[in-house]
Protein backbone atom coordinates (compact mmCIF):
# COMPACT_ATOMS: atom_id res chain seq x y z
CA UNK A 1 0.00 0.00 0.00
CA UNK A 2 1.44 3.44 -0.57
CA UNK A 3 2.80 5.70 1.91
CA UNK A 4 3.50 8.70 -0.35
CA UNK A 5 4.19 12.03 2.06
CA UNK A 6 1.16 13.53 2.84
CA UNK A 7 0.15 17.13 1.64
CA UNK A 8 -0.56 20.22 4.16
CA UNK A 9 -3.75 20.66 2.10
CA UNK A 10 -5.90 18.11 -0.28
CA UNK A 11 -9.52 18.73 -1.53
CA UNK A 12 -10.56 15.76 0.31
CA UNK A 13 -9.23 14.06 3.41
CA UNK A 14 -11.42 11.00 3.81
CA UNK A 15 -10.75 9.03 7.46
CA UNK A 16 -10.46 5.22 7.03
CA UNK A 17 -9.54 3.31 4.23
CA UNK A 18 -12.51 0.24 4.16
CA UNK A 19 -14.35 -0.04 1.00
CA UNK A 20 -16.35 2.87 0.99
CA UNK A 21 -13.75 5.21 1.63
CA UNK A 22 -11.95 3.86 -1.43
CA UNK A 23 -15.25 3.73 -3.91
CA UNK A 24 -15.21 7.64 -2.47
CA UNK A 25 -11.78 8.21 -3.14
CA UNK A 26 -12.06 6.15 -6.61
CA UNK A 27 -14.83 8.51 -7.65
CA UNK A 28 -13.46 11.70 -6.40
CA UNK A 29 -10.52 11.31 -7.97
CA UNK A 30 -11.59 10.58 -10.99
CA UNK A 31 -13.54 13.87 -11.08
CA UNK A 32 -9.90 15.39 -10.27
CA UNK A 33 -10.03 16.16 -6.92
CA UNK A 34 -6.95 16.03 -4.80
CA UNK A 35 -8.02 12.83 -2.65
CA UNK A 36 -5.86 11.51 0.63
CA UNK A 37 -7.36 8.77 2.42
CA UNK A 38 -5.72 7.92 6.12
CA UNK A 39 -6.16 4.56 7.19
CA UNK A 40 -4.94 3.40 10.49
CA UNK A 41 -3.69 -0.13 10.12
CA UNK A 42 -0.96 -1.37 7.80
CA UNK A 43 -3.71 -2.13 4.62
CA UNK A 44 -6.71 -0.61 3.64
CA UNK A 45 -10.00 -2.82 2.92
CA UNK A 46 -11.06 -2.48 6.72
CA UNK A 47 -13.85 -5.83 6.97
CA UNK A 48 -13.58 -6.39 3.62
CA UNK A 49 -10.46 -8.62 3.96
CA UNK A 50 -8.70 -11.52 2.74
CA UNK A 51 -6.17 -13.19 4.66
CA UNK A 52 -3.84 -16.09 5.39
CA UNK A 53 -5.40 -17.15 8.77
CA UNK A 54 -3.58 -20.16 9.54
CA UNK A 55 0.09 -20.94 9.13
CA UNK A 56 1.43 -23.25 6.94
CA UNK A 57 -1.85 -23.22 5.05
CA UNK A 58 -2.17 -21.04 1.85
CA UNK A 59 -5.84 -20.61 2.28
CA UNK A 60 -7.31 -16.79 2.13
CA UNK A 61 -10.24 -16.54 3.78
CA UNK A 62 -12.51 -13.92 4.42
CA UNK A 63 -11.96 -13.38 7.62
CA UNK A 64 -14.78 -10.95 8.39
CA UNK A 65 -17.62 -9.87 6.06
CA UNK A 66 -17.77 -12.75 3.26
CA UNK A 67 -20.73 -12.73 0.83
CA UNK A 68 -21.74 -9.72 -1.46
CA UNK A 69 -25.23 -8.46 -2.11
CA UNK A 70 -25.52 -4.74 -1.71
CA UNK A 71 -22.84 -3.67 -4.23
CA UNK A 72 -24.49 -1.75 -7.01
CA UNK A 73 -23.59 -3.13 -10.87
CA UNK A 74 -23.73 0.99 -10.80
CA UNK A 75 -20.22 1.50 -8.83
CA UNK A 76 -18.66 -1.52 -10.48
CA UNK A 77 -19.38 -0.37 -13.45
CA UNK A 78 -18.62 3.16 -12.95
CA UNK A 79 -15.30 2.11 -11.71
CA UNK A 80 -14.11 -0.49 -14.33
CA UNK A 81 -13.83 -2.88 -11.28
CA UNK A 82 -12.56 -6.29 -11.76
CA UNK A 83 -14.46 -7.97 -9.89
CA UNK A 84 -16.18 -11.09 -10.50
CA UNK A 85 -19.31 -13.10 -8.15
CA UNK A 86 -20.44 -16.29 -8.58
CA UNK A 87 -24.49 -17.29 -7.66
CA UNK A 88 -24.79 -20.44 -5.38
CA UNK A 89 -27.33 -22.46 -6.59
CA UNK A 90 -28.69 -23.43 -3.56
CA UNK A 91 -30.39 -21.05 -0.78
CA UNK A 92 -30.47 -22.79 2.03
CA UNK A 93 -30.58 -26.40 4.43
CA UNK A 94 -32.10 -26.43 7.76
CA UNK A 95 -31.29 -29.29 10.14
CA UNK A 96 -34.62 -30.23 11.99
CA UNK A 97 -33.36 -30.52 15.57
CA UNK A 98 -33.42 -33.82 17.28
CA UNK A 99 -33.99 -35.60 13.80
CA UNK A 100 -32.21 -37.01 10.71
CA UNK A 101 -33.67 -34.89 8.21
CA UNK A 102 -34.11 -31.32 7.12
CA UNK A 103 -35.39 -28.86 5.19
CA UNK A 104 -33.47 -28.16 1.51
CA UNK A 105 -34.10 -25.20 -0.21
CA UNK A 106 -32.59 -25.78 -3.95
CA UNK A 107 -33.12 -22.46 -6.33
CA UNK A 108 -31.92 -25.17 -9.13
CA UNK A 109 -34.64 -27.85 -8.17
CA UNK A 110 -38.50 -27.07 -7.68
CA UNK A 111 -39.20 -30.34 -7.05
CA UNK A 112 -36.87 -31.23 -4.52
CA UNK A 113 -37.31 -28.29 -2.71
CA UNK A 114 -41.21 -29.10 -2.65
CA UNK A 115 -40.35 -32.82 -1.26
CA UNK A 116 -38.09 -31.41 1.57
CA UNK A 117 -40.84 -29.28 2.80
CA UNK A 118 -43.48 -32.04 3.22
CA UNK A 119 -40.46 -34.11 4.93
CA UNK A 120 -40.17 -31.95 7.84
CA UNK A 121 -44.38 -31.80 7.78
CA UNK A 122 -44.42 -28.17 6.39
CA UNK A 123 -45.93 -29.22 2.88
CA UNK A 124 -48.07 -26.14 2.72
CA UNK A 125 -45.18 -23.95 3.89
CA UNK A 126 -43.43 -24.27 0.56
CA UNK A 127 -46.56 -21.97 -0.95
CA UNK A 128 -46.67 -19.81 1.65
CA UNK A 129 -42.91 -19.11 1.56
CA UNK A 130 -43.40 -18.03 -2.15
CA UNK A 131 -46.13 -15.78 -0.84
CA UNK A 132 -43.57 -13.99 1.66
CA UNK A 133 -40.61 -14.03 -0.45
CA UNK A 134 -43.19 -12.08 -3.10
CA UNK A 135 -44.64 -9.42 -1.39
CA UNK A 136 -40.31 -9.13 -0.34
CA UNK A 137 -39.24 -8.71 -3.64
CA UNK A 138 -41.84 -6.33 -4.50
CA UNK A 139 -40.01 -3.86 -2.06
CA UNK A 140 -36.71 -4.95 -3.33
CA UNK A 141 -37.28 -4.65 -7.04
CA UNK A 142 -38.93 -1.09 -6.31
CA UNK A 143 -36.38 0.50 -3.86
CA UNK A 144 -33.10 -0.99 -4.78
CA UNK A 145 -32.10 1.30 -7.31
CA UNK A 146 -32.97 4.24 -5.13
CA UNK A 147 -29.87 3.58 -3.05
CA UNK A 148 -27.67 5.37 -5.90
CA UNK A 149 -30.47 8.11 -6.00
CA UNK A 150 -30.73 11.15 -3.80
CA UNK A 151 -32.81 9.83 -0.85
CA UNK A 152 -36.81 10.03 -1.17
CA UNK A 153 -39.14 10.70 1.62
CA UNK A 154 -41.11 7.89 3.01
CA UNK A 155 -44.62 8.79 1.15
CA UNK A 156 -42.22 9.49 -2.54
CA UNK A 157 -41.34 5.39 -1.07
CA UNK A 158 -44.86 4.14 -0.34
CA UNK A 159 -46.20 5.42 -3.92
CA UNK A 160 -42.81 4.18 -5.73
CA UNK A 161 -43.81 0.76 -4.06
CA UNK A 162 -47.84 0.44 -4.79
CA UNK A 163 -48.50 -2.18 -2.39
CA UNK A 164 -49.78 -1.33 0.54
CA UNK A 165 -49.94 -4.83 2.05
CA UNK A 166 -45.93 -5.29 1.32
CA UNK A 167 -45.46 -1.84 2.50
CA UNK A 168 -47.67 -2.39 6.13
CA UNK A 169 -45.94 -5.96 6.42
CA UNK A 170 -42.37 -5.22 6.06
CA UNK A 171 -42.12 -1.26 7.07
CA UNK A 172 -44.72 -0.21 9.19
CA UNK A 173 -45.56 -3.25 11.27
CA UNK A 174 -43.20 -6.07 13.26
CA UNK A 175 -41.52 -8.81 10.75
CA UNK A 176 -43.87 -11.06 13.21
CA UNK A 177 -47.13 -10.20 11.61
CA UNK A 178 -46.04 -10.97 8.23
CA UNK A 179 -43.94 -14.28 8.83
CA UNK A 180 -46.55 -15.62 10.69
CA UNK A 181 -49.28 -14.66 8.19
CA UNK A 182 -47.40 -16.74 5.51
CA UNK A 183 -46.48 -19.62 7.17
CA UNK A 184 -46.94 -22.03 10.19
CA UNK A 185 -43.73 -24.23 10.83
CA UNK A 186 -41.21 -22.86 13.21
CA UNK A 187 -38.28 -23.79 10.97
CA UNK A 188 -39.57 -22.42 7.84
CA UNK A 189 -40.84 -19.39 10.21
CA UNK A 190 -36.62 -19.13 11.52
CA UNK A 191 -35.42 -19.36 8.13
CA UNK A 192 -37.37 -16.13 6.99
CA UNK A 193 -36.72 -14.55 10.44
CA UNK A 194 -32.91 -15.39 10.15
CA UNK A 195 -32.13 -12.38 7.56
CA UNK A 196 -33.66 -10.17 9.82
CA UNK A 197 -31.01 -10.90 12.95
CA UNK A 198 -27.84 -11.00 11.11
CA UNK A 199 -25.52 -8.30 13.86
CA UNK A 200 -29.02 -6.99 15.11
CA UNK A 201 -29.97 -8.23 18.76
CA UNK A 202 -34.24 -8.32 18.43
CA UNK A 203 -36.58 -10.41 18.13
CA UNK A 204 -39.33 -10.86 15.67
CA UNK A 205 -42.07 -9.45 17.25
CA UNK A 206 -40.09 -5.50 18.89
CA UNK A 207 -41.84 -2.54 18.47
CA UNK A 208 -38.43 -0.45 17.58
CA UNK A 209 -38.56 -2.44 14.19
CA UNK A 210 -34.62 -2.70 13.77
CA UNK A 211 -35.25 -6.47 12.66
CA UNK A 212 -37.33 -4.99 10.07
CA UNK A 213 -34.16 -2.29 8.20
CA UNK A 214 -32.08 -5.36 8.60
CA UNK A 215 -34.49 -7.43 7.09
CA UNK A 216 -35.27 -5.06 4.26
CA UNK A 217 -31.35 -4.81 3.83
CA UNK A 218 -30.63 -8.43 3.55
CA UNK A 219 -33.63 -9.16 0.40
CA UNK A 220 -33.21 -5.76 -1.28
CA UNK A 221 -29.78 -5.82 -2.88
CA UNK A 222 -29.70 -6.13 -6.73
CA UNK A 223 -33.71 -6.06 -6.75
CA UNK A 224 -33.57 -10.18 -5.75
CA UNK A 225 -32.13 -10.41 -2.36
CA UNK A 226 -29.40 -12.30 -3.50
CA UNK A 227 -25.68 -13.12 -1.79
CA UNK A 228 -22.99 -13.56 -4.12
CA UNK A 229 -19.94 -15.32 -3.46
CA UNK A 230 -16.82 -12.81 -4.46
CA UNK A 231 -14.07 -14.68 -6.20
CA UNK A 232 -10.85 -14.40 -4.67
CA UNK A 233 -12.29 -13.69 -1.22
CA UNK A 234 -13.40 -10.37 0.26
CA UNK A 235 -10.02 -9.32 -0.22
CA UNK A 236 -10.34 -9.45 -4.09
CA UNK A 237 -13.67 -6.51 -3.66
CA UNK A 238 -11.20 -4.21 -1.49
CA UNK A 239 -8.08 -5.15 -4.09
CA UNK A 240 -10.19 -3.74 -7.16
CA UNK A 241 -11.50 -0.52 -5.04
CA UNK A 242 -7.48 0.41 -4.06
CA UNK A 243 -6.74 0.16 -7.50
CA UNK A 244 -9.43 1.88 -9.26
CA UNK A 245 -8.56 4.51 -6.18
CA UNK A 246 -4.85 4.69 -7.12
CA UNK A 247 -4.90 4.61 -10.65
CA UNK A 248 -7.26 8.02 -10.58
CA UNK A 249 -4.93 9.53 -8.75
CA UNK A 250 -5.79 9.54 -5.12
CA UNK A 251 -3.12 9.31 -2.30
CA UNK A 252 -3.52 6.58 0.26
CA UNK A 253 -1.46 6.62 3.46
CA UNK A 254 -1.27 3.59 5.79
CA UNK A 255 -0.19 3.73 9.76
CA UNK A 256 -2.02 7.09 9.80
CA UNK A 257 -3.84 7.06 12.81
CA UNK A 258 -6.48 10.24 12.84
CA UNK A 259 -6.29 12.06 16.48
CA UNK A 260 -8.90 14.49 15.98
CA UNK A 261 -11.32 16.13 13.60
CA UNK A 262 -11.96 19.53 13.44
CA UNK A 263 -14.80 21.83 11.73
CA UNK A 264 -13.00 23.59 10.28
CA UNK A 265 -11.73 20.67 8.18
CA UNK A 266 -8.36 20.31 9.94
CA UNK A 267 -7.24 16.31 10.26
CA UNK A 268 -4.42 15.66 13.07
CA UNK A 269 -2.91 12.30 12.79
CA UNK A 270 0.35 10.15 13.81
CA UNK A 271 2.44 8.69 11.04
CA UNK A 272 5.81 6.93 11.81
CA UNK A 273 5.67 8.31 15.72
CA UNK A 274 5.26 11.93 14.62
CA UNK A 275 2.04 14.25 14.63
CA UNK A 276 0.70 15.21 11.52
CA UNK A 277 -1.91 17.45 9.98
CA UNK A 278 -4.17 18.39 6.83
CA UNK A 279 -6.42 20.86 5.97
CA UNK A 280 -9.36 19.57 3.59
CA UNK A 281 -12.22 21.32 1.82
CA UNK A 282 -13.86 18.49 2.78
CA UNK A 283 -13.75 15.43 5.13
CA UNK A 284 -15.61 12.38 4.88
CA UNK A 285 -15.67 9.54 7.64
CA UNK A 286 -14.88 6.31 7.04
CA UNK A 287 -15.45 5.48 10.59
CA UNK A 288 -18.87 4.85 12.74
CA UNK A 289 -20.29 7.92 13.30
CA UNK A 290 -19.80 7.08 17.18
CA UNK A 291 -15.98 7.24 16.81
CA UNK A 292 -16.07 10.45 14.84
CA UNK A 293 -18.07 12.18 17.86
CA UNK A 294 -15.19 11.53 19.61
CA UNK A 295 -12.28 12.28 16.74
CA UNK A 296 -14.31 15.81 16.58
CA UNK A 297 -14.32 15.68 20.46
CA UNK A 298 -18.22 15.89 21.18
CA UNK A 299 -18.49 12.56 22.33
CA UNK A 300 -18.44 13.60 26.54
CA UNK A 301 -21.29 15.43 25.33
CA UNK A 302 -23.61 11.79 25.06
CA UNK A 303 -24.38 12.56 20.98
CA UNK A 304 -25.61 9.00 20.37
CA UNK A 305 -24.84 5.86 22.76
CA UNK A 306 -22.41 3.26 21.78
CA UNK A 307 -23.48 0.90 19.45
CA UNK A 308 -23.87 -2.77 20.15
CA UNK A 309 -22.49 -6.11 18.11
CA UNK A 310 -24.26 -9.10 18.62
CA UNK A 311 -22.32 -11.84 16.89
CA UNK A 312 -19.48 -14.31 17.15
CA UNK A 313 -17.73 -14.65 14.33
CA UNK A 314 -16.12 -18.20 13.19
CA UNK A 315 -13.47 -19.44 10.84
CA UNK A 316 -12.61 -22.93 10.38
CA UNK A 317 -10.65 -24.77 7.69
CA UNK A 318 -11.26 -28.36 7.12
CA UNK A 319 -9.69 -31.52 5.27
CA UNK A 320 -13.51 -31.96 4.32
CA UNK A 321 -17.03 -31.41 4.75
CA UNK A 322 -18.24 -33.33 7.84
CA UNK A 323 -21.03 -36.20 7.13
CA UNK A 324 -24.51 -35.12 8.41
CA UNK A 325 -27.46 -36.52 10.28
CA UNK A 326 -29.40 -36.55 7.48
CA UNK A 327 -27.85 -38.95 5.21
CA UNK A 328 -30.61 -37.94 1.99
CA UNK A 329 -28.83 -34.88 1.84
CA UNK A 330 -25.11 -34.48 0.46
CA UNK A 331 -22.51 -32.47 2.48
CA UNK A 332 -21.78 -30.65 -1.19
CA UNK A 333 -25.62 -29.20 -0.87
CA UNK A 334 -25.75 -28.51 2.90
CA UNK A 335 -23.00 -26.36 3.02
CA UNK A 336 -23.50 -25.03 -0.61
CA UNK A 337 -26.03 -22.19 0.78
CA UNK A 338 -26.55 -21.23 4.12
CA UNK A 339 -26.24 -24.08 6.71
CA UNK A 340 -28.81 -22.90 9.42
CA UNK A 341 -28.19 -24.29 12.85
CA UNK A 342 -30.79 -24.22 16.08
CA UNK A 343 -32.61 -21.27 14.22
CA UNK A 344 -35.87 -21.86 14.69
CA UNK A 345 -38.69 -19.71 15.28
CA UNK A 346 -38.88 -20.00 18.71
CA UNK A 347 -35.05 -20.80 19.69
CA UNK A 348 -34.36 -17.57 18.32
CA UNK A 349 -36.49 -16.11 20.89
CA UNK A 350 -34.90 -18.39 23.47
CA UNK A 351 -31.96 -16.91 22.98
CA UNK A 352 -32.57 -13.30 23.03
CA UNK A 353 -34.23 -14.36 26.29
CA UNK A 354 -30.67 -16.34 27.68
CA UNK A 355 -28.63 -13.42 26.69
CA UNK A 356 -30.79 -10.88 28.27
CA UNK A 357 -30.24 -12.49 31.17
CA UNK A 358 -26.63 -12.38 30.92
CA UNK A 359 -25.98 -15.78 29.66
CA UNK A 360 -24.56 -17.42 26.54
CA UNK A 361 -27.79 -18.80 24.48
CA UNK A 362 -27.87 -22.72 24.45
CA UNK A 363 -28.12 -24.25 21.94
CA UNK A 364 -26.20 -20.88 20.02
CA UNK A 365 -28.18 -20.03 16.90
CA UNK A 366 -25.56 -19.96 14.03
CA UNK A 367 -25.20 -20.31 10.28
CA UNK A 368 -22.27 -21.02 8.00
CA UNK A 369 -21.28 -20.86 4.72
CA UNK A 370 -18.52 -22.60 2.62
CA UNK A 371 -16.47 -20.12 0.31
CA UNK A 372 -14.44 -22.67 -0.77
CA UNK A 373 -17.45 -24.42 -2.81
CA UNK A 374 -18.22 -22.03 -5.24
CA UNK A 375 -14.74 -20.34 -5.51
CA UNK A 376 -11.78 -22.88 -4.33
CA UNK A 377 -9.41 -20.21 -6.01
CA UNK A 378 -8.70 -19.32 -2.28
CA UNK A 379 -7.41 -22.31 -2.05
CA UNK A 380 -3.91 -23.39 -3.27
CA UNK A 381 -3.47 -26.25 -5.92
CA UNK A 382 -2.51 -28.54 -2.97
CA UNK A 383 -5.74 -27.72 -0.86
CA UNK A 384 -8.19 -28.23 -3.52
CA UNK A 385 -6.46 -31.27 -4.55
CA UNK A 386 -7.02 -33.14 -0.99
CA UNK A 387 -10.52 -31.66 -0.65
CA UNK A 388 -10.21 -29.14 1.77
CA UNK A 389 -12.70 -26.60 2.15
CA UNK A 390 -13.74 -23.33 4.22
CA UNK A 391 -16.35 -22.75 7.29
CA UNK A 392 -17.24 -19.64 8.10
CA UNK A 393 -19.55 -19.16 10.80
CA UNK A 394 -21.63 -16.27 12.23
CA UNK A 395 -23.29 -16.94 15.60
CA UNK A 396 -26.10 -15.20 16.95
CA UNK A 397 -27.69 -13.41 19.76
CA UNK A 398 -24.23 -12.86 21.65
CA UNK A 399 -24.45 -8.66 22.70
CA UNK A 400 -21.26 -7.13 23.58
CA UNK A 401 -22.75 -6.52 26.42
CA UNK A 402 -21.76 -9.94 27.77
CA UNK A 403 -18.29 -8.91 26.47
CA UNK A 404 -15.20 -7.10 28.66
CA UNK A 405 -11.75 -6.76 28.98
CA UNK A 406 -11.21 -9.02 31.73
CA UNK A 407 -13.44 -11.79 30.39
CA UNK A 408 -12.29 -11.66 26.69
CA UNK A 409 -10.17 -14.31 26.32
CA UNK A 410 -12.35 -16.60 28.62
CA UNK A 411 -15.88 -15.76 26.39
CA UNK A 412 -13.80 -16.69 23.32
CA UNK A 413 -13.47 -19.95 24.09
CA UNK A 414 -16.79 -20.59 25.83
CA UNK A 415 -17.88 -18.98 22.30
CA UNK A 416 -16.18 -21.24 20.20
CA UNK A 417 -17.03 -24.13 22.12
CA UNK A 418 -20.47 -23.23 22.43
CA UNK A 419 -20.32 -23.14 17.91
CA UNK A 420 -18.77 -26.26 17.75
CA UNK A 421 -21.87 -28.01 20.13
CA UNK A 422 -24.27 -26.51 18.03
CA UNK A 423 -22.47 -27.69 14.63
CA UNK A 424 -21.90 -31.21 16.00
CA UNK A 425 -25.47 -31.41 16.96
CA UNK A 426 -26.65 -31.75 13.33
CA UNK A 427 -22.98 -34.14 12.09
CA UNK A 428 -23.14 -37.33 11.98
CA UNK A 429 -19.09 -36.93 13.19
CA UNK A 430 -17.56 -34.53 15.53
CA UNK A 431 -15.85 -31.37 13.40
CA UNK A 432 -13.10 -31.29 14.79
CA UNK A 433 -12.06 -34.57 13.35
CA UNK A 434 -12.67 -32.83 10.05
CA UNK A 435 -9.95 -29.85 11.40
CA UNK A 436 -6.87 -29.07 9.63
CA UNK A 437 -3.72 -28.46 11.78
CA UNK A 438 -1.31 -25.37 11.16
CA UNK A 439 2.29 -25.36 11.37
CA UNK A 440 2.41 -25.44 14.91
CA UNK A 441 0.14 -28.44 15.63
CA UNK A 442 -3.15 -26.21 16.19
CA UNK A 443 -6.10 -26.90 15.21
CA UNK A 444 -7.33 -24.19 12.26
CA UNK A 445 -9.95 -22.25 14.02
CA UNK A 446 -10.18 -18.79 14.64
CA UNK A 447 -13.09 -17.10 16.95
CA UNK A 448 -13.30 -13.81 16.55
CA UNK A 449 -15.54 -12.10 19.91
CA UNK A 450 -17.67 -8.45 19.32
CA UNK A 451 -14.51 -7.03 21.81
CA UNK A 452 -11.62 -8.62 19.00
CA UNK A 453 -13.56 -7.15 16.29
CA UNK A 454 -13.94 -3.84 17.99
CA UNK A 455 -10.26 -4.02 18.60
CA UNK A 456 -8.99 -4.65 15.55
CA UNK A 457 -11.27 -2.60 13.17
CA UNK A 458 -12.63 0.06 15.11
CA UNK A 459 -15.95 -0.65 14.99
CA UNK A 460 -17.74 0.36 18.34
CA UNK A 461 -19.10 -2.63 20.22
CA UNK A 462 -18.03 -4.88 17.18
CA UNK A 463 -21.16 -3.49 15.57
CA UNK A 464 -20.97 -4.96 11.85
CA UNK A 465 -22.82 -2.03 10.42
CA UNK A 466 -21.19 0.90 12.41
CA UNK A 467 -24.10 1.65 14.36
CA UNK A 468 -28.55 1.39 13.68
CA UNK A 469 -29.45 0.93 10.65
CA UNK A 470 -31.81 3.35 8.86
CA UNK A 471 -34.68 2.78 6.46
CA UNK A 472 -33.46 3.94 2.98
CA UNK A 473 -35.38 7.05 2.67
CA UNK A 474 -36.29 10.17 5.18
CA UNK A 475 -39.39 11.07 7.01
CA UNK A 476 -42.04 13.09 5.47
CA UNK A 477 -40.74 16.24 7.10
CA UNK A 478 -37.00 15.56 6.98
CA UNK A 479 -34.67 18.25 6.22
CA UNK A 480 -33.45 17.39 2.48
CA UNK A 481 -32.30 21.31 1.19
CA UNK A 482 -28.24 20.55 1.02
CA UNK A 483 -26.60 18.00 -1.05
CA UNK A 484 -25.12 16.38 2.56
CA UNK A 485 -28.82 15.45 3.46
CA UNK A 486 -30.50 14.73 0.02
CA UNK A 487 -27.72 12.04 -0.60
CA UNK A 488 -27.99 10.69 3.66
CA UNK A 489 -24.72 11.93 4.96
CA UNK A 490 -24.81 14.65 6.93
CA UNK A 491 -23.27 15.84 9.52
CA UNK A 492 -23.77 18.86 12.06
CA UNK A 493 -20.85 20.36 10.23
CA UNK A 494 -20.78 21.59 6.72
CA UNK A 495 -17.48 19.97 5.89
CA UNK A 496 -18.01 16.93 7.36
CA UNK A 497 -19.64 14.37 5.50
CA UNK A 498 -20.20 10.11 6.46
CA UNK A 499 -19.15 8.14 4.04
CA UNK A 500 -19.47 4.94 5.82
CA UNK A 501 -21.27 2.26 6.40
CA UNK A 502 -22.83 4.48 9.38
CA UNK A 503 -24.40 6.80 6.73
CA UNK A 504 -27.89 6.07 5.87
CA UNK A 505 -28.36 3.47 3.59
CA UNK A 506 -25.04 1.94 4.65
CA UNK A 507 -24.06 -1.48 6.13
CA UNK A 508 -23.28 -4.01 4.81
CA UNK A 509 -20.08 -4.88 1.74
CA UNK A 510 -21.96 -2.44 -0.76
CA UNK A 511 -20.10 0.71 -1.62
CA UNK A 512 -23.61 3.11 -0.82
CA UNK A 513 -21.96 5.60 1.44
CA UNK A 514 -18.53 6.29 -0.57
CA UNK A 515 -20.70 7.00 -3.29
CA UNK A 516 -23.13 8.78 -1.81
CA UNK A 517 -20.53 10.76 -0.17
CA UNK A 518 -18.82 11.55 -3.37
CA UNK A 519 -22.11 12.16 -5.42
CA UNK A 520 -23.06 14.92 -2.76
CA UNK A 521 -19.35 16.23 -2.63
CA UNK A 522 -19.45 16.89 -6.62
CA UNK A 523 -23.18 18.43 -6.10
CA UNK A 524 -21.58 21.28 -3.36
CA UNK A 525 -18.90 21.47 -5.68
CA UNK A 526 -20.63 21.96 -8.45
CA UNK A 527 -23.13 24.10 -6.73
CA UNK A 528 -20.12 26.41 -5.42
CA UNK A 529 -19.02 27.02 -8.48
CA UNK A 530 -21.76 28.03 -10.26
CA UNK A 531 -22.65 30.82 -7.67
CA UNK A 532 -19.30 31.96 -7.86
Amino acid sequence: MSTAAVPDSADIVIVGGGHNGLVAAAYLATAGLEVVVLERLDHTGGAAVSAQAFAGHDARLSRYSYLVSLLPQRIIDDLGLDLTLLRRRYSSYTPLPGTSTGLLIDTGDSEATAASFAAIGAEPDAQGLARFQGRAARLAETLWPSLTEPLMTRAEARALVGDDDAWNAFIEHPLAGAIEADVDNDLVRGVLLTDALIGTFARASDDDLAQNRCFLYHVIGGGTGDWDVPVGGMGAVSGALWHAATEAGATIVTGAEVTAIDPDGTVSFTLDGSERFVRAGHVLSNVAPWVLDRLLGEGEAGVRPKPEGAQVKVNLLLSRLPRLLDESVSPEAAFGGTFHIHEGYAELDRAVDAAEAGALPSPLPAEIYCHSLTDPSILSPELQASGAQTLTVFGLHVPSRLITDENNDEMRERLQAAVIDSLNSVLAEPIEGCLLLDSEGHPCIETKTTLDIERSLGMPGGNIFHGPLSWPFVDDDAPLESPAERWGVATGHDRILLCGSGARRGGAVSGLGGHNAAMAVLELRSDASASS
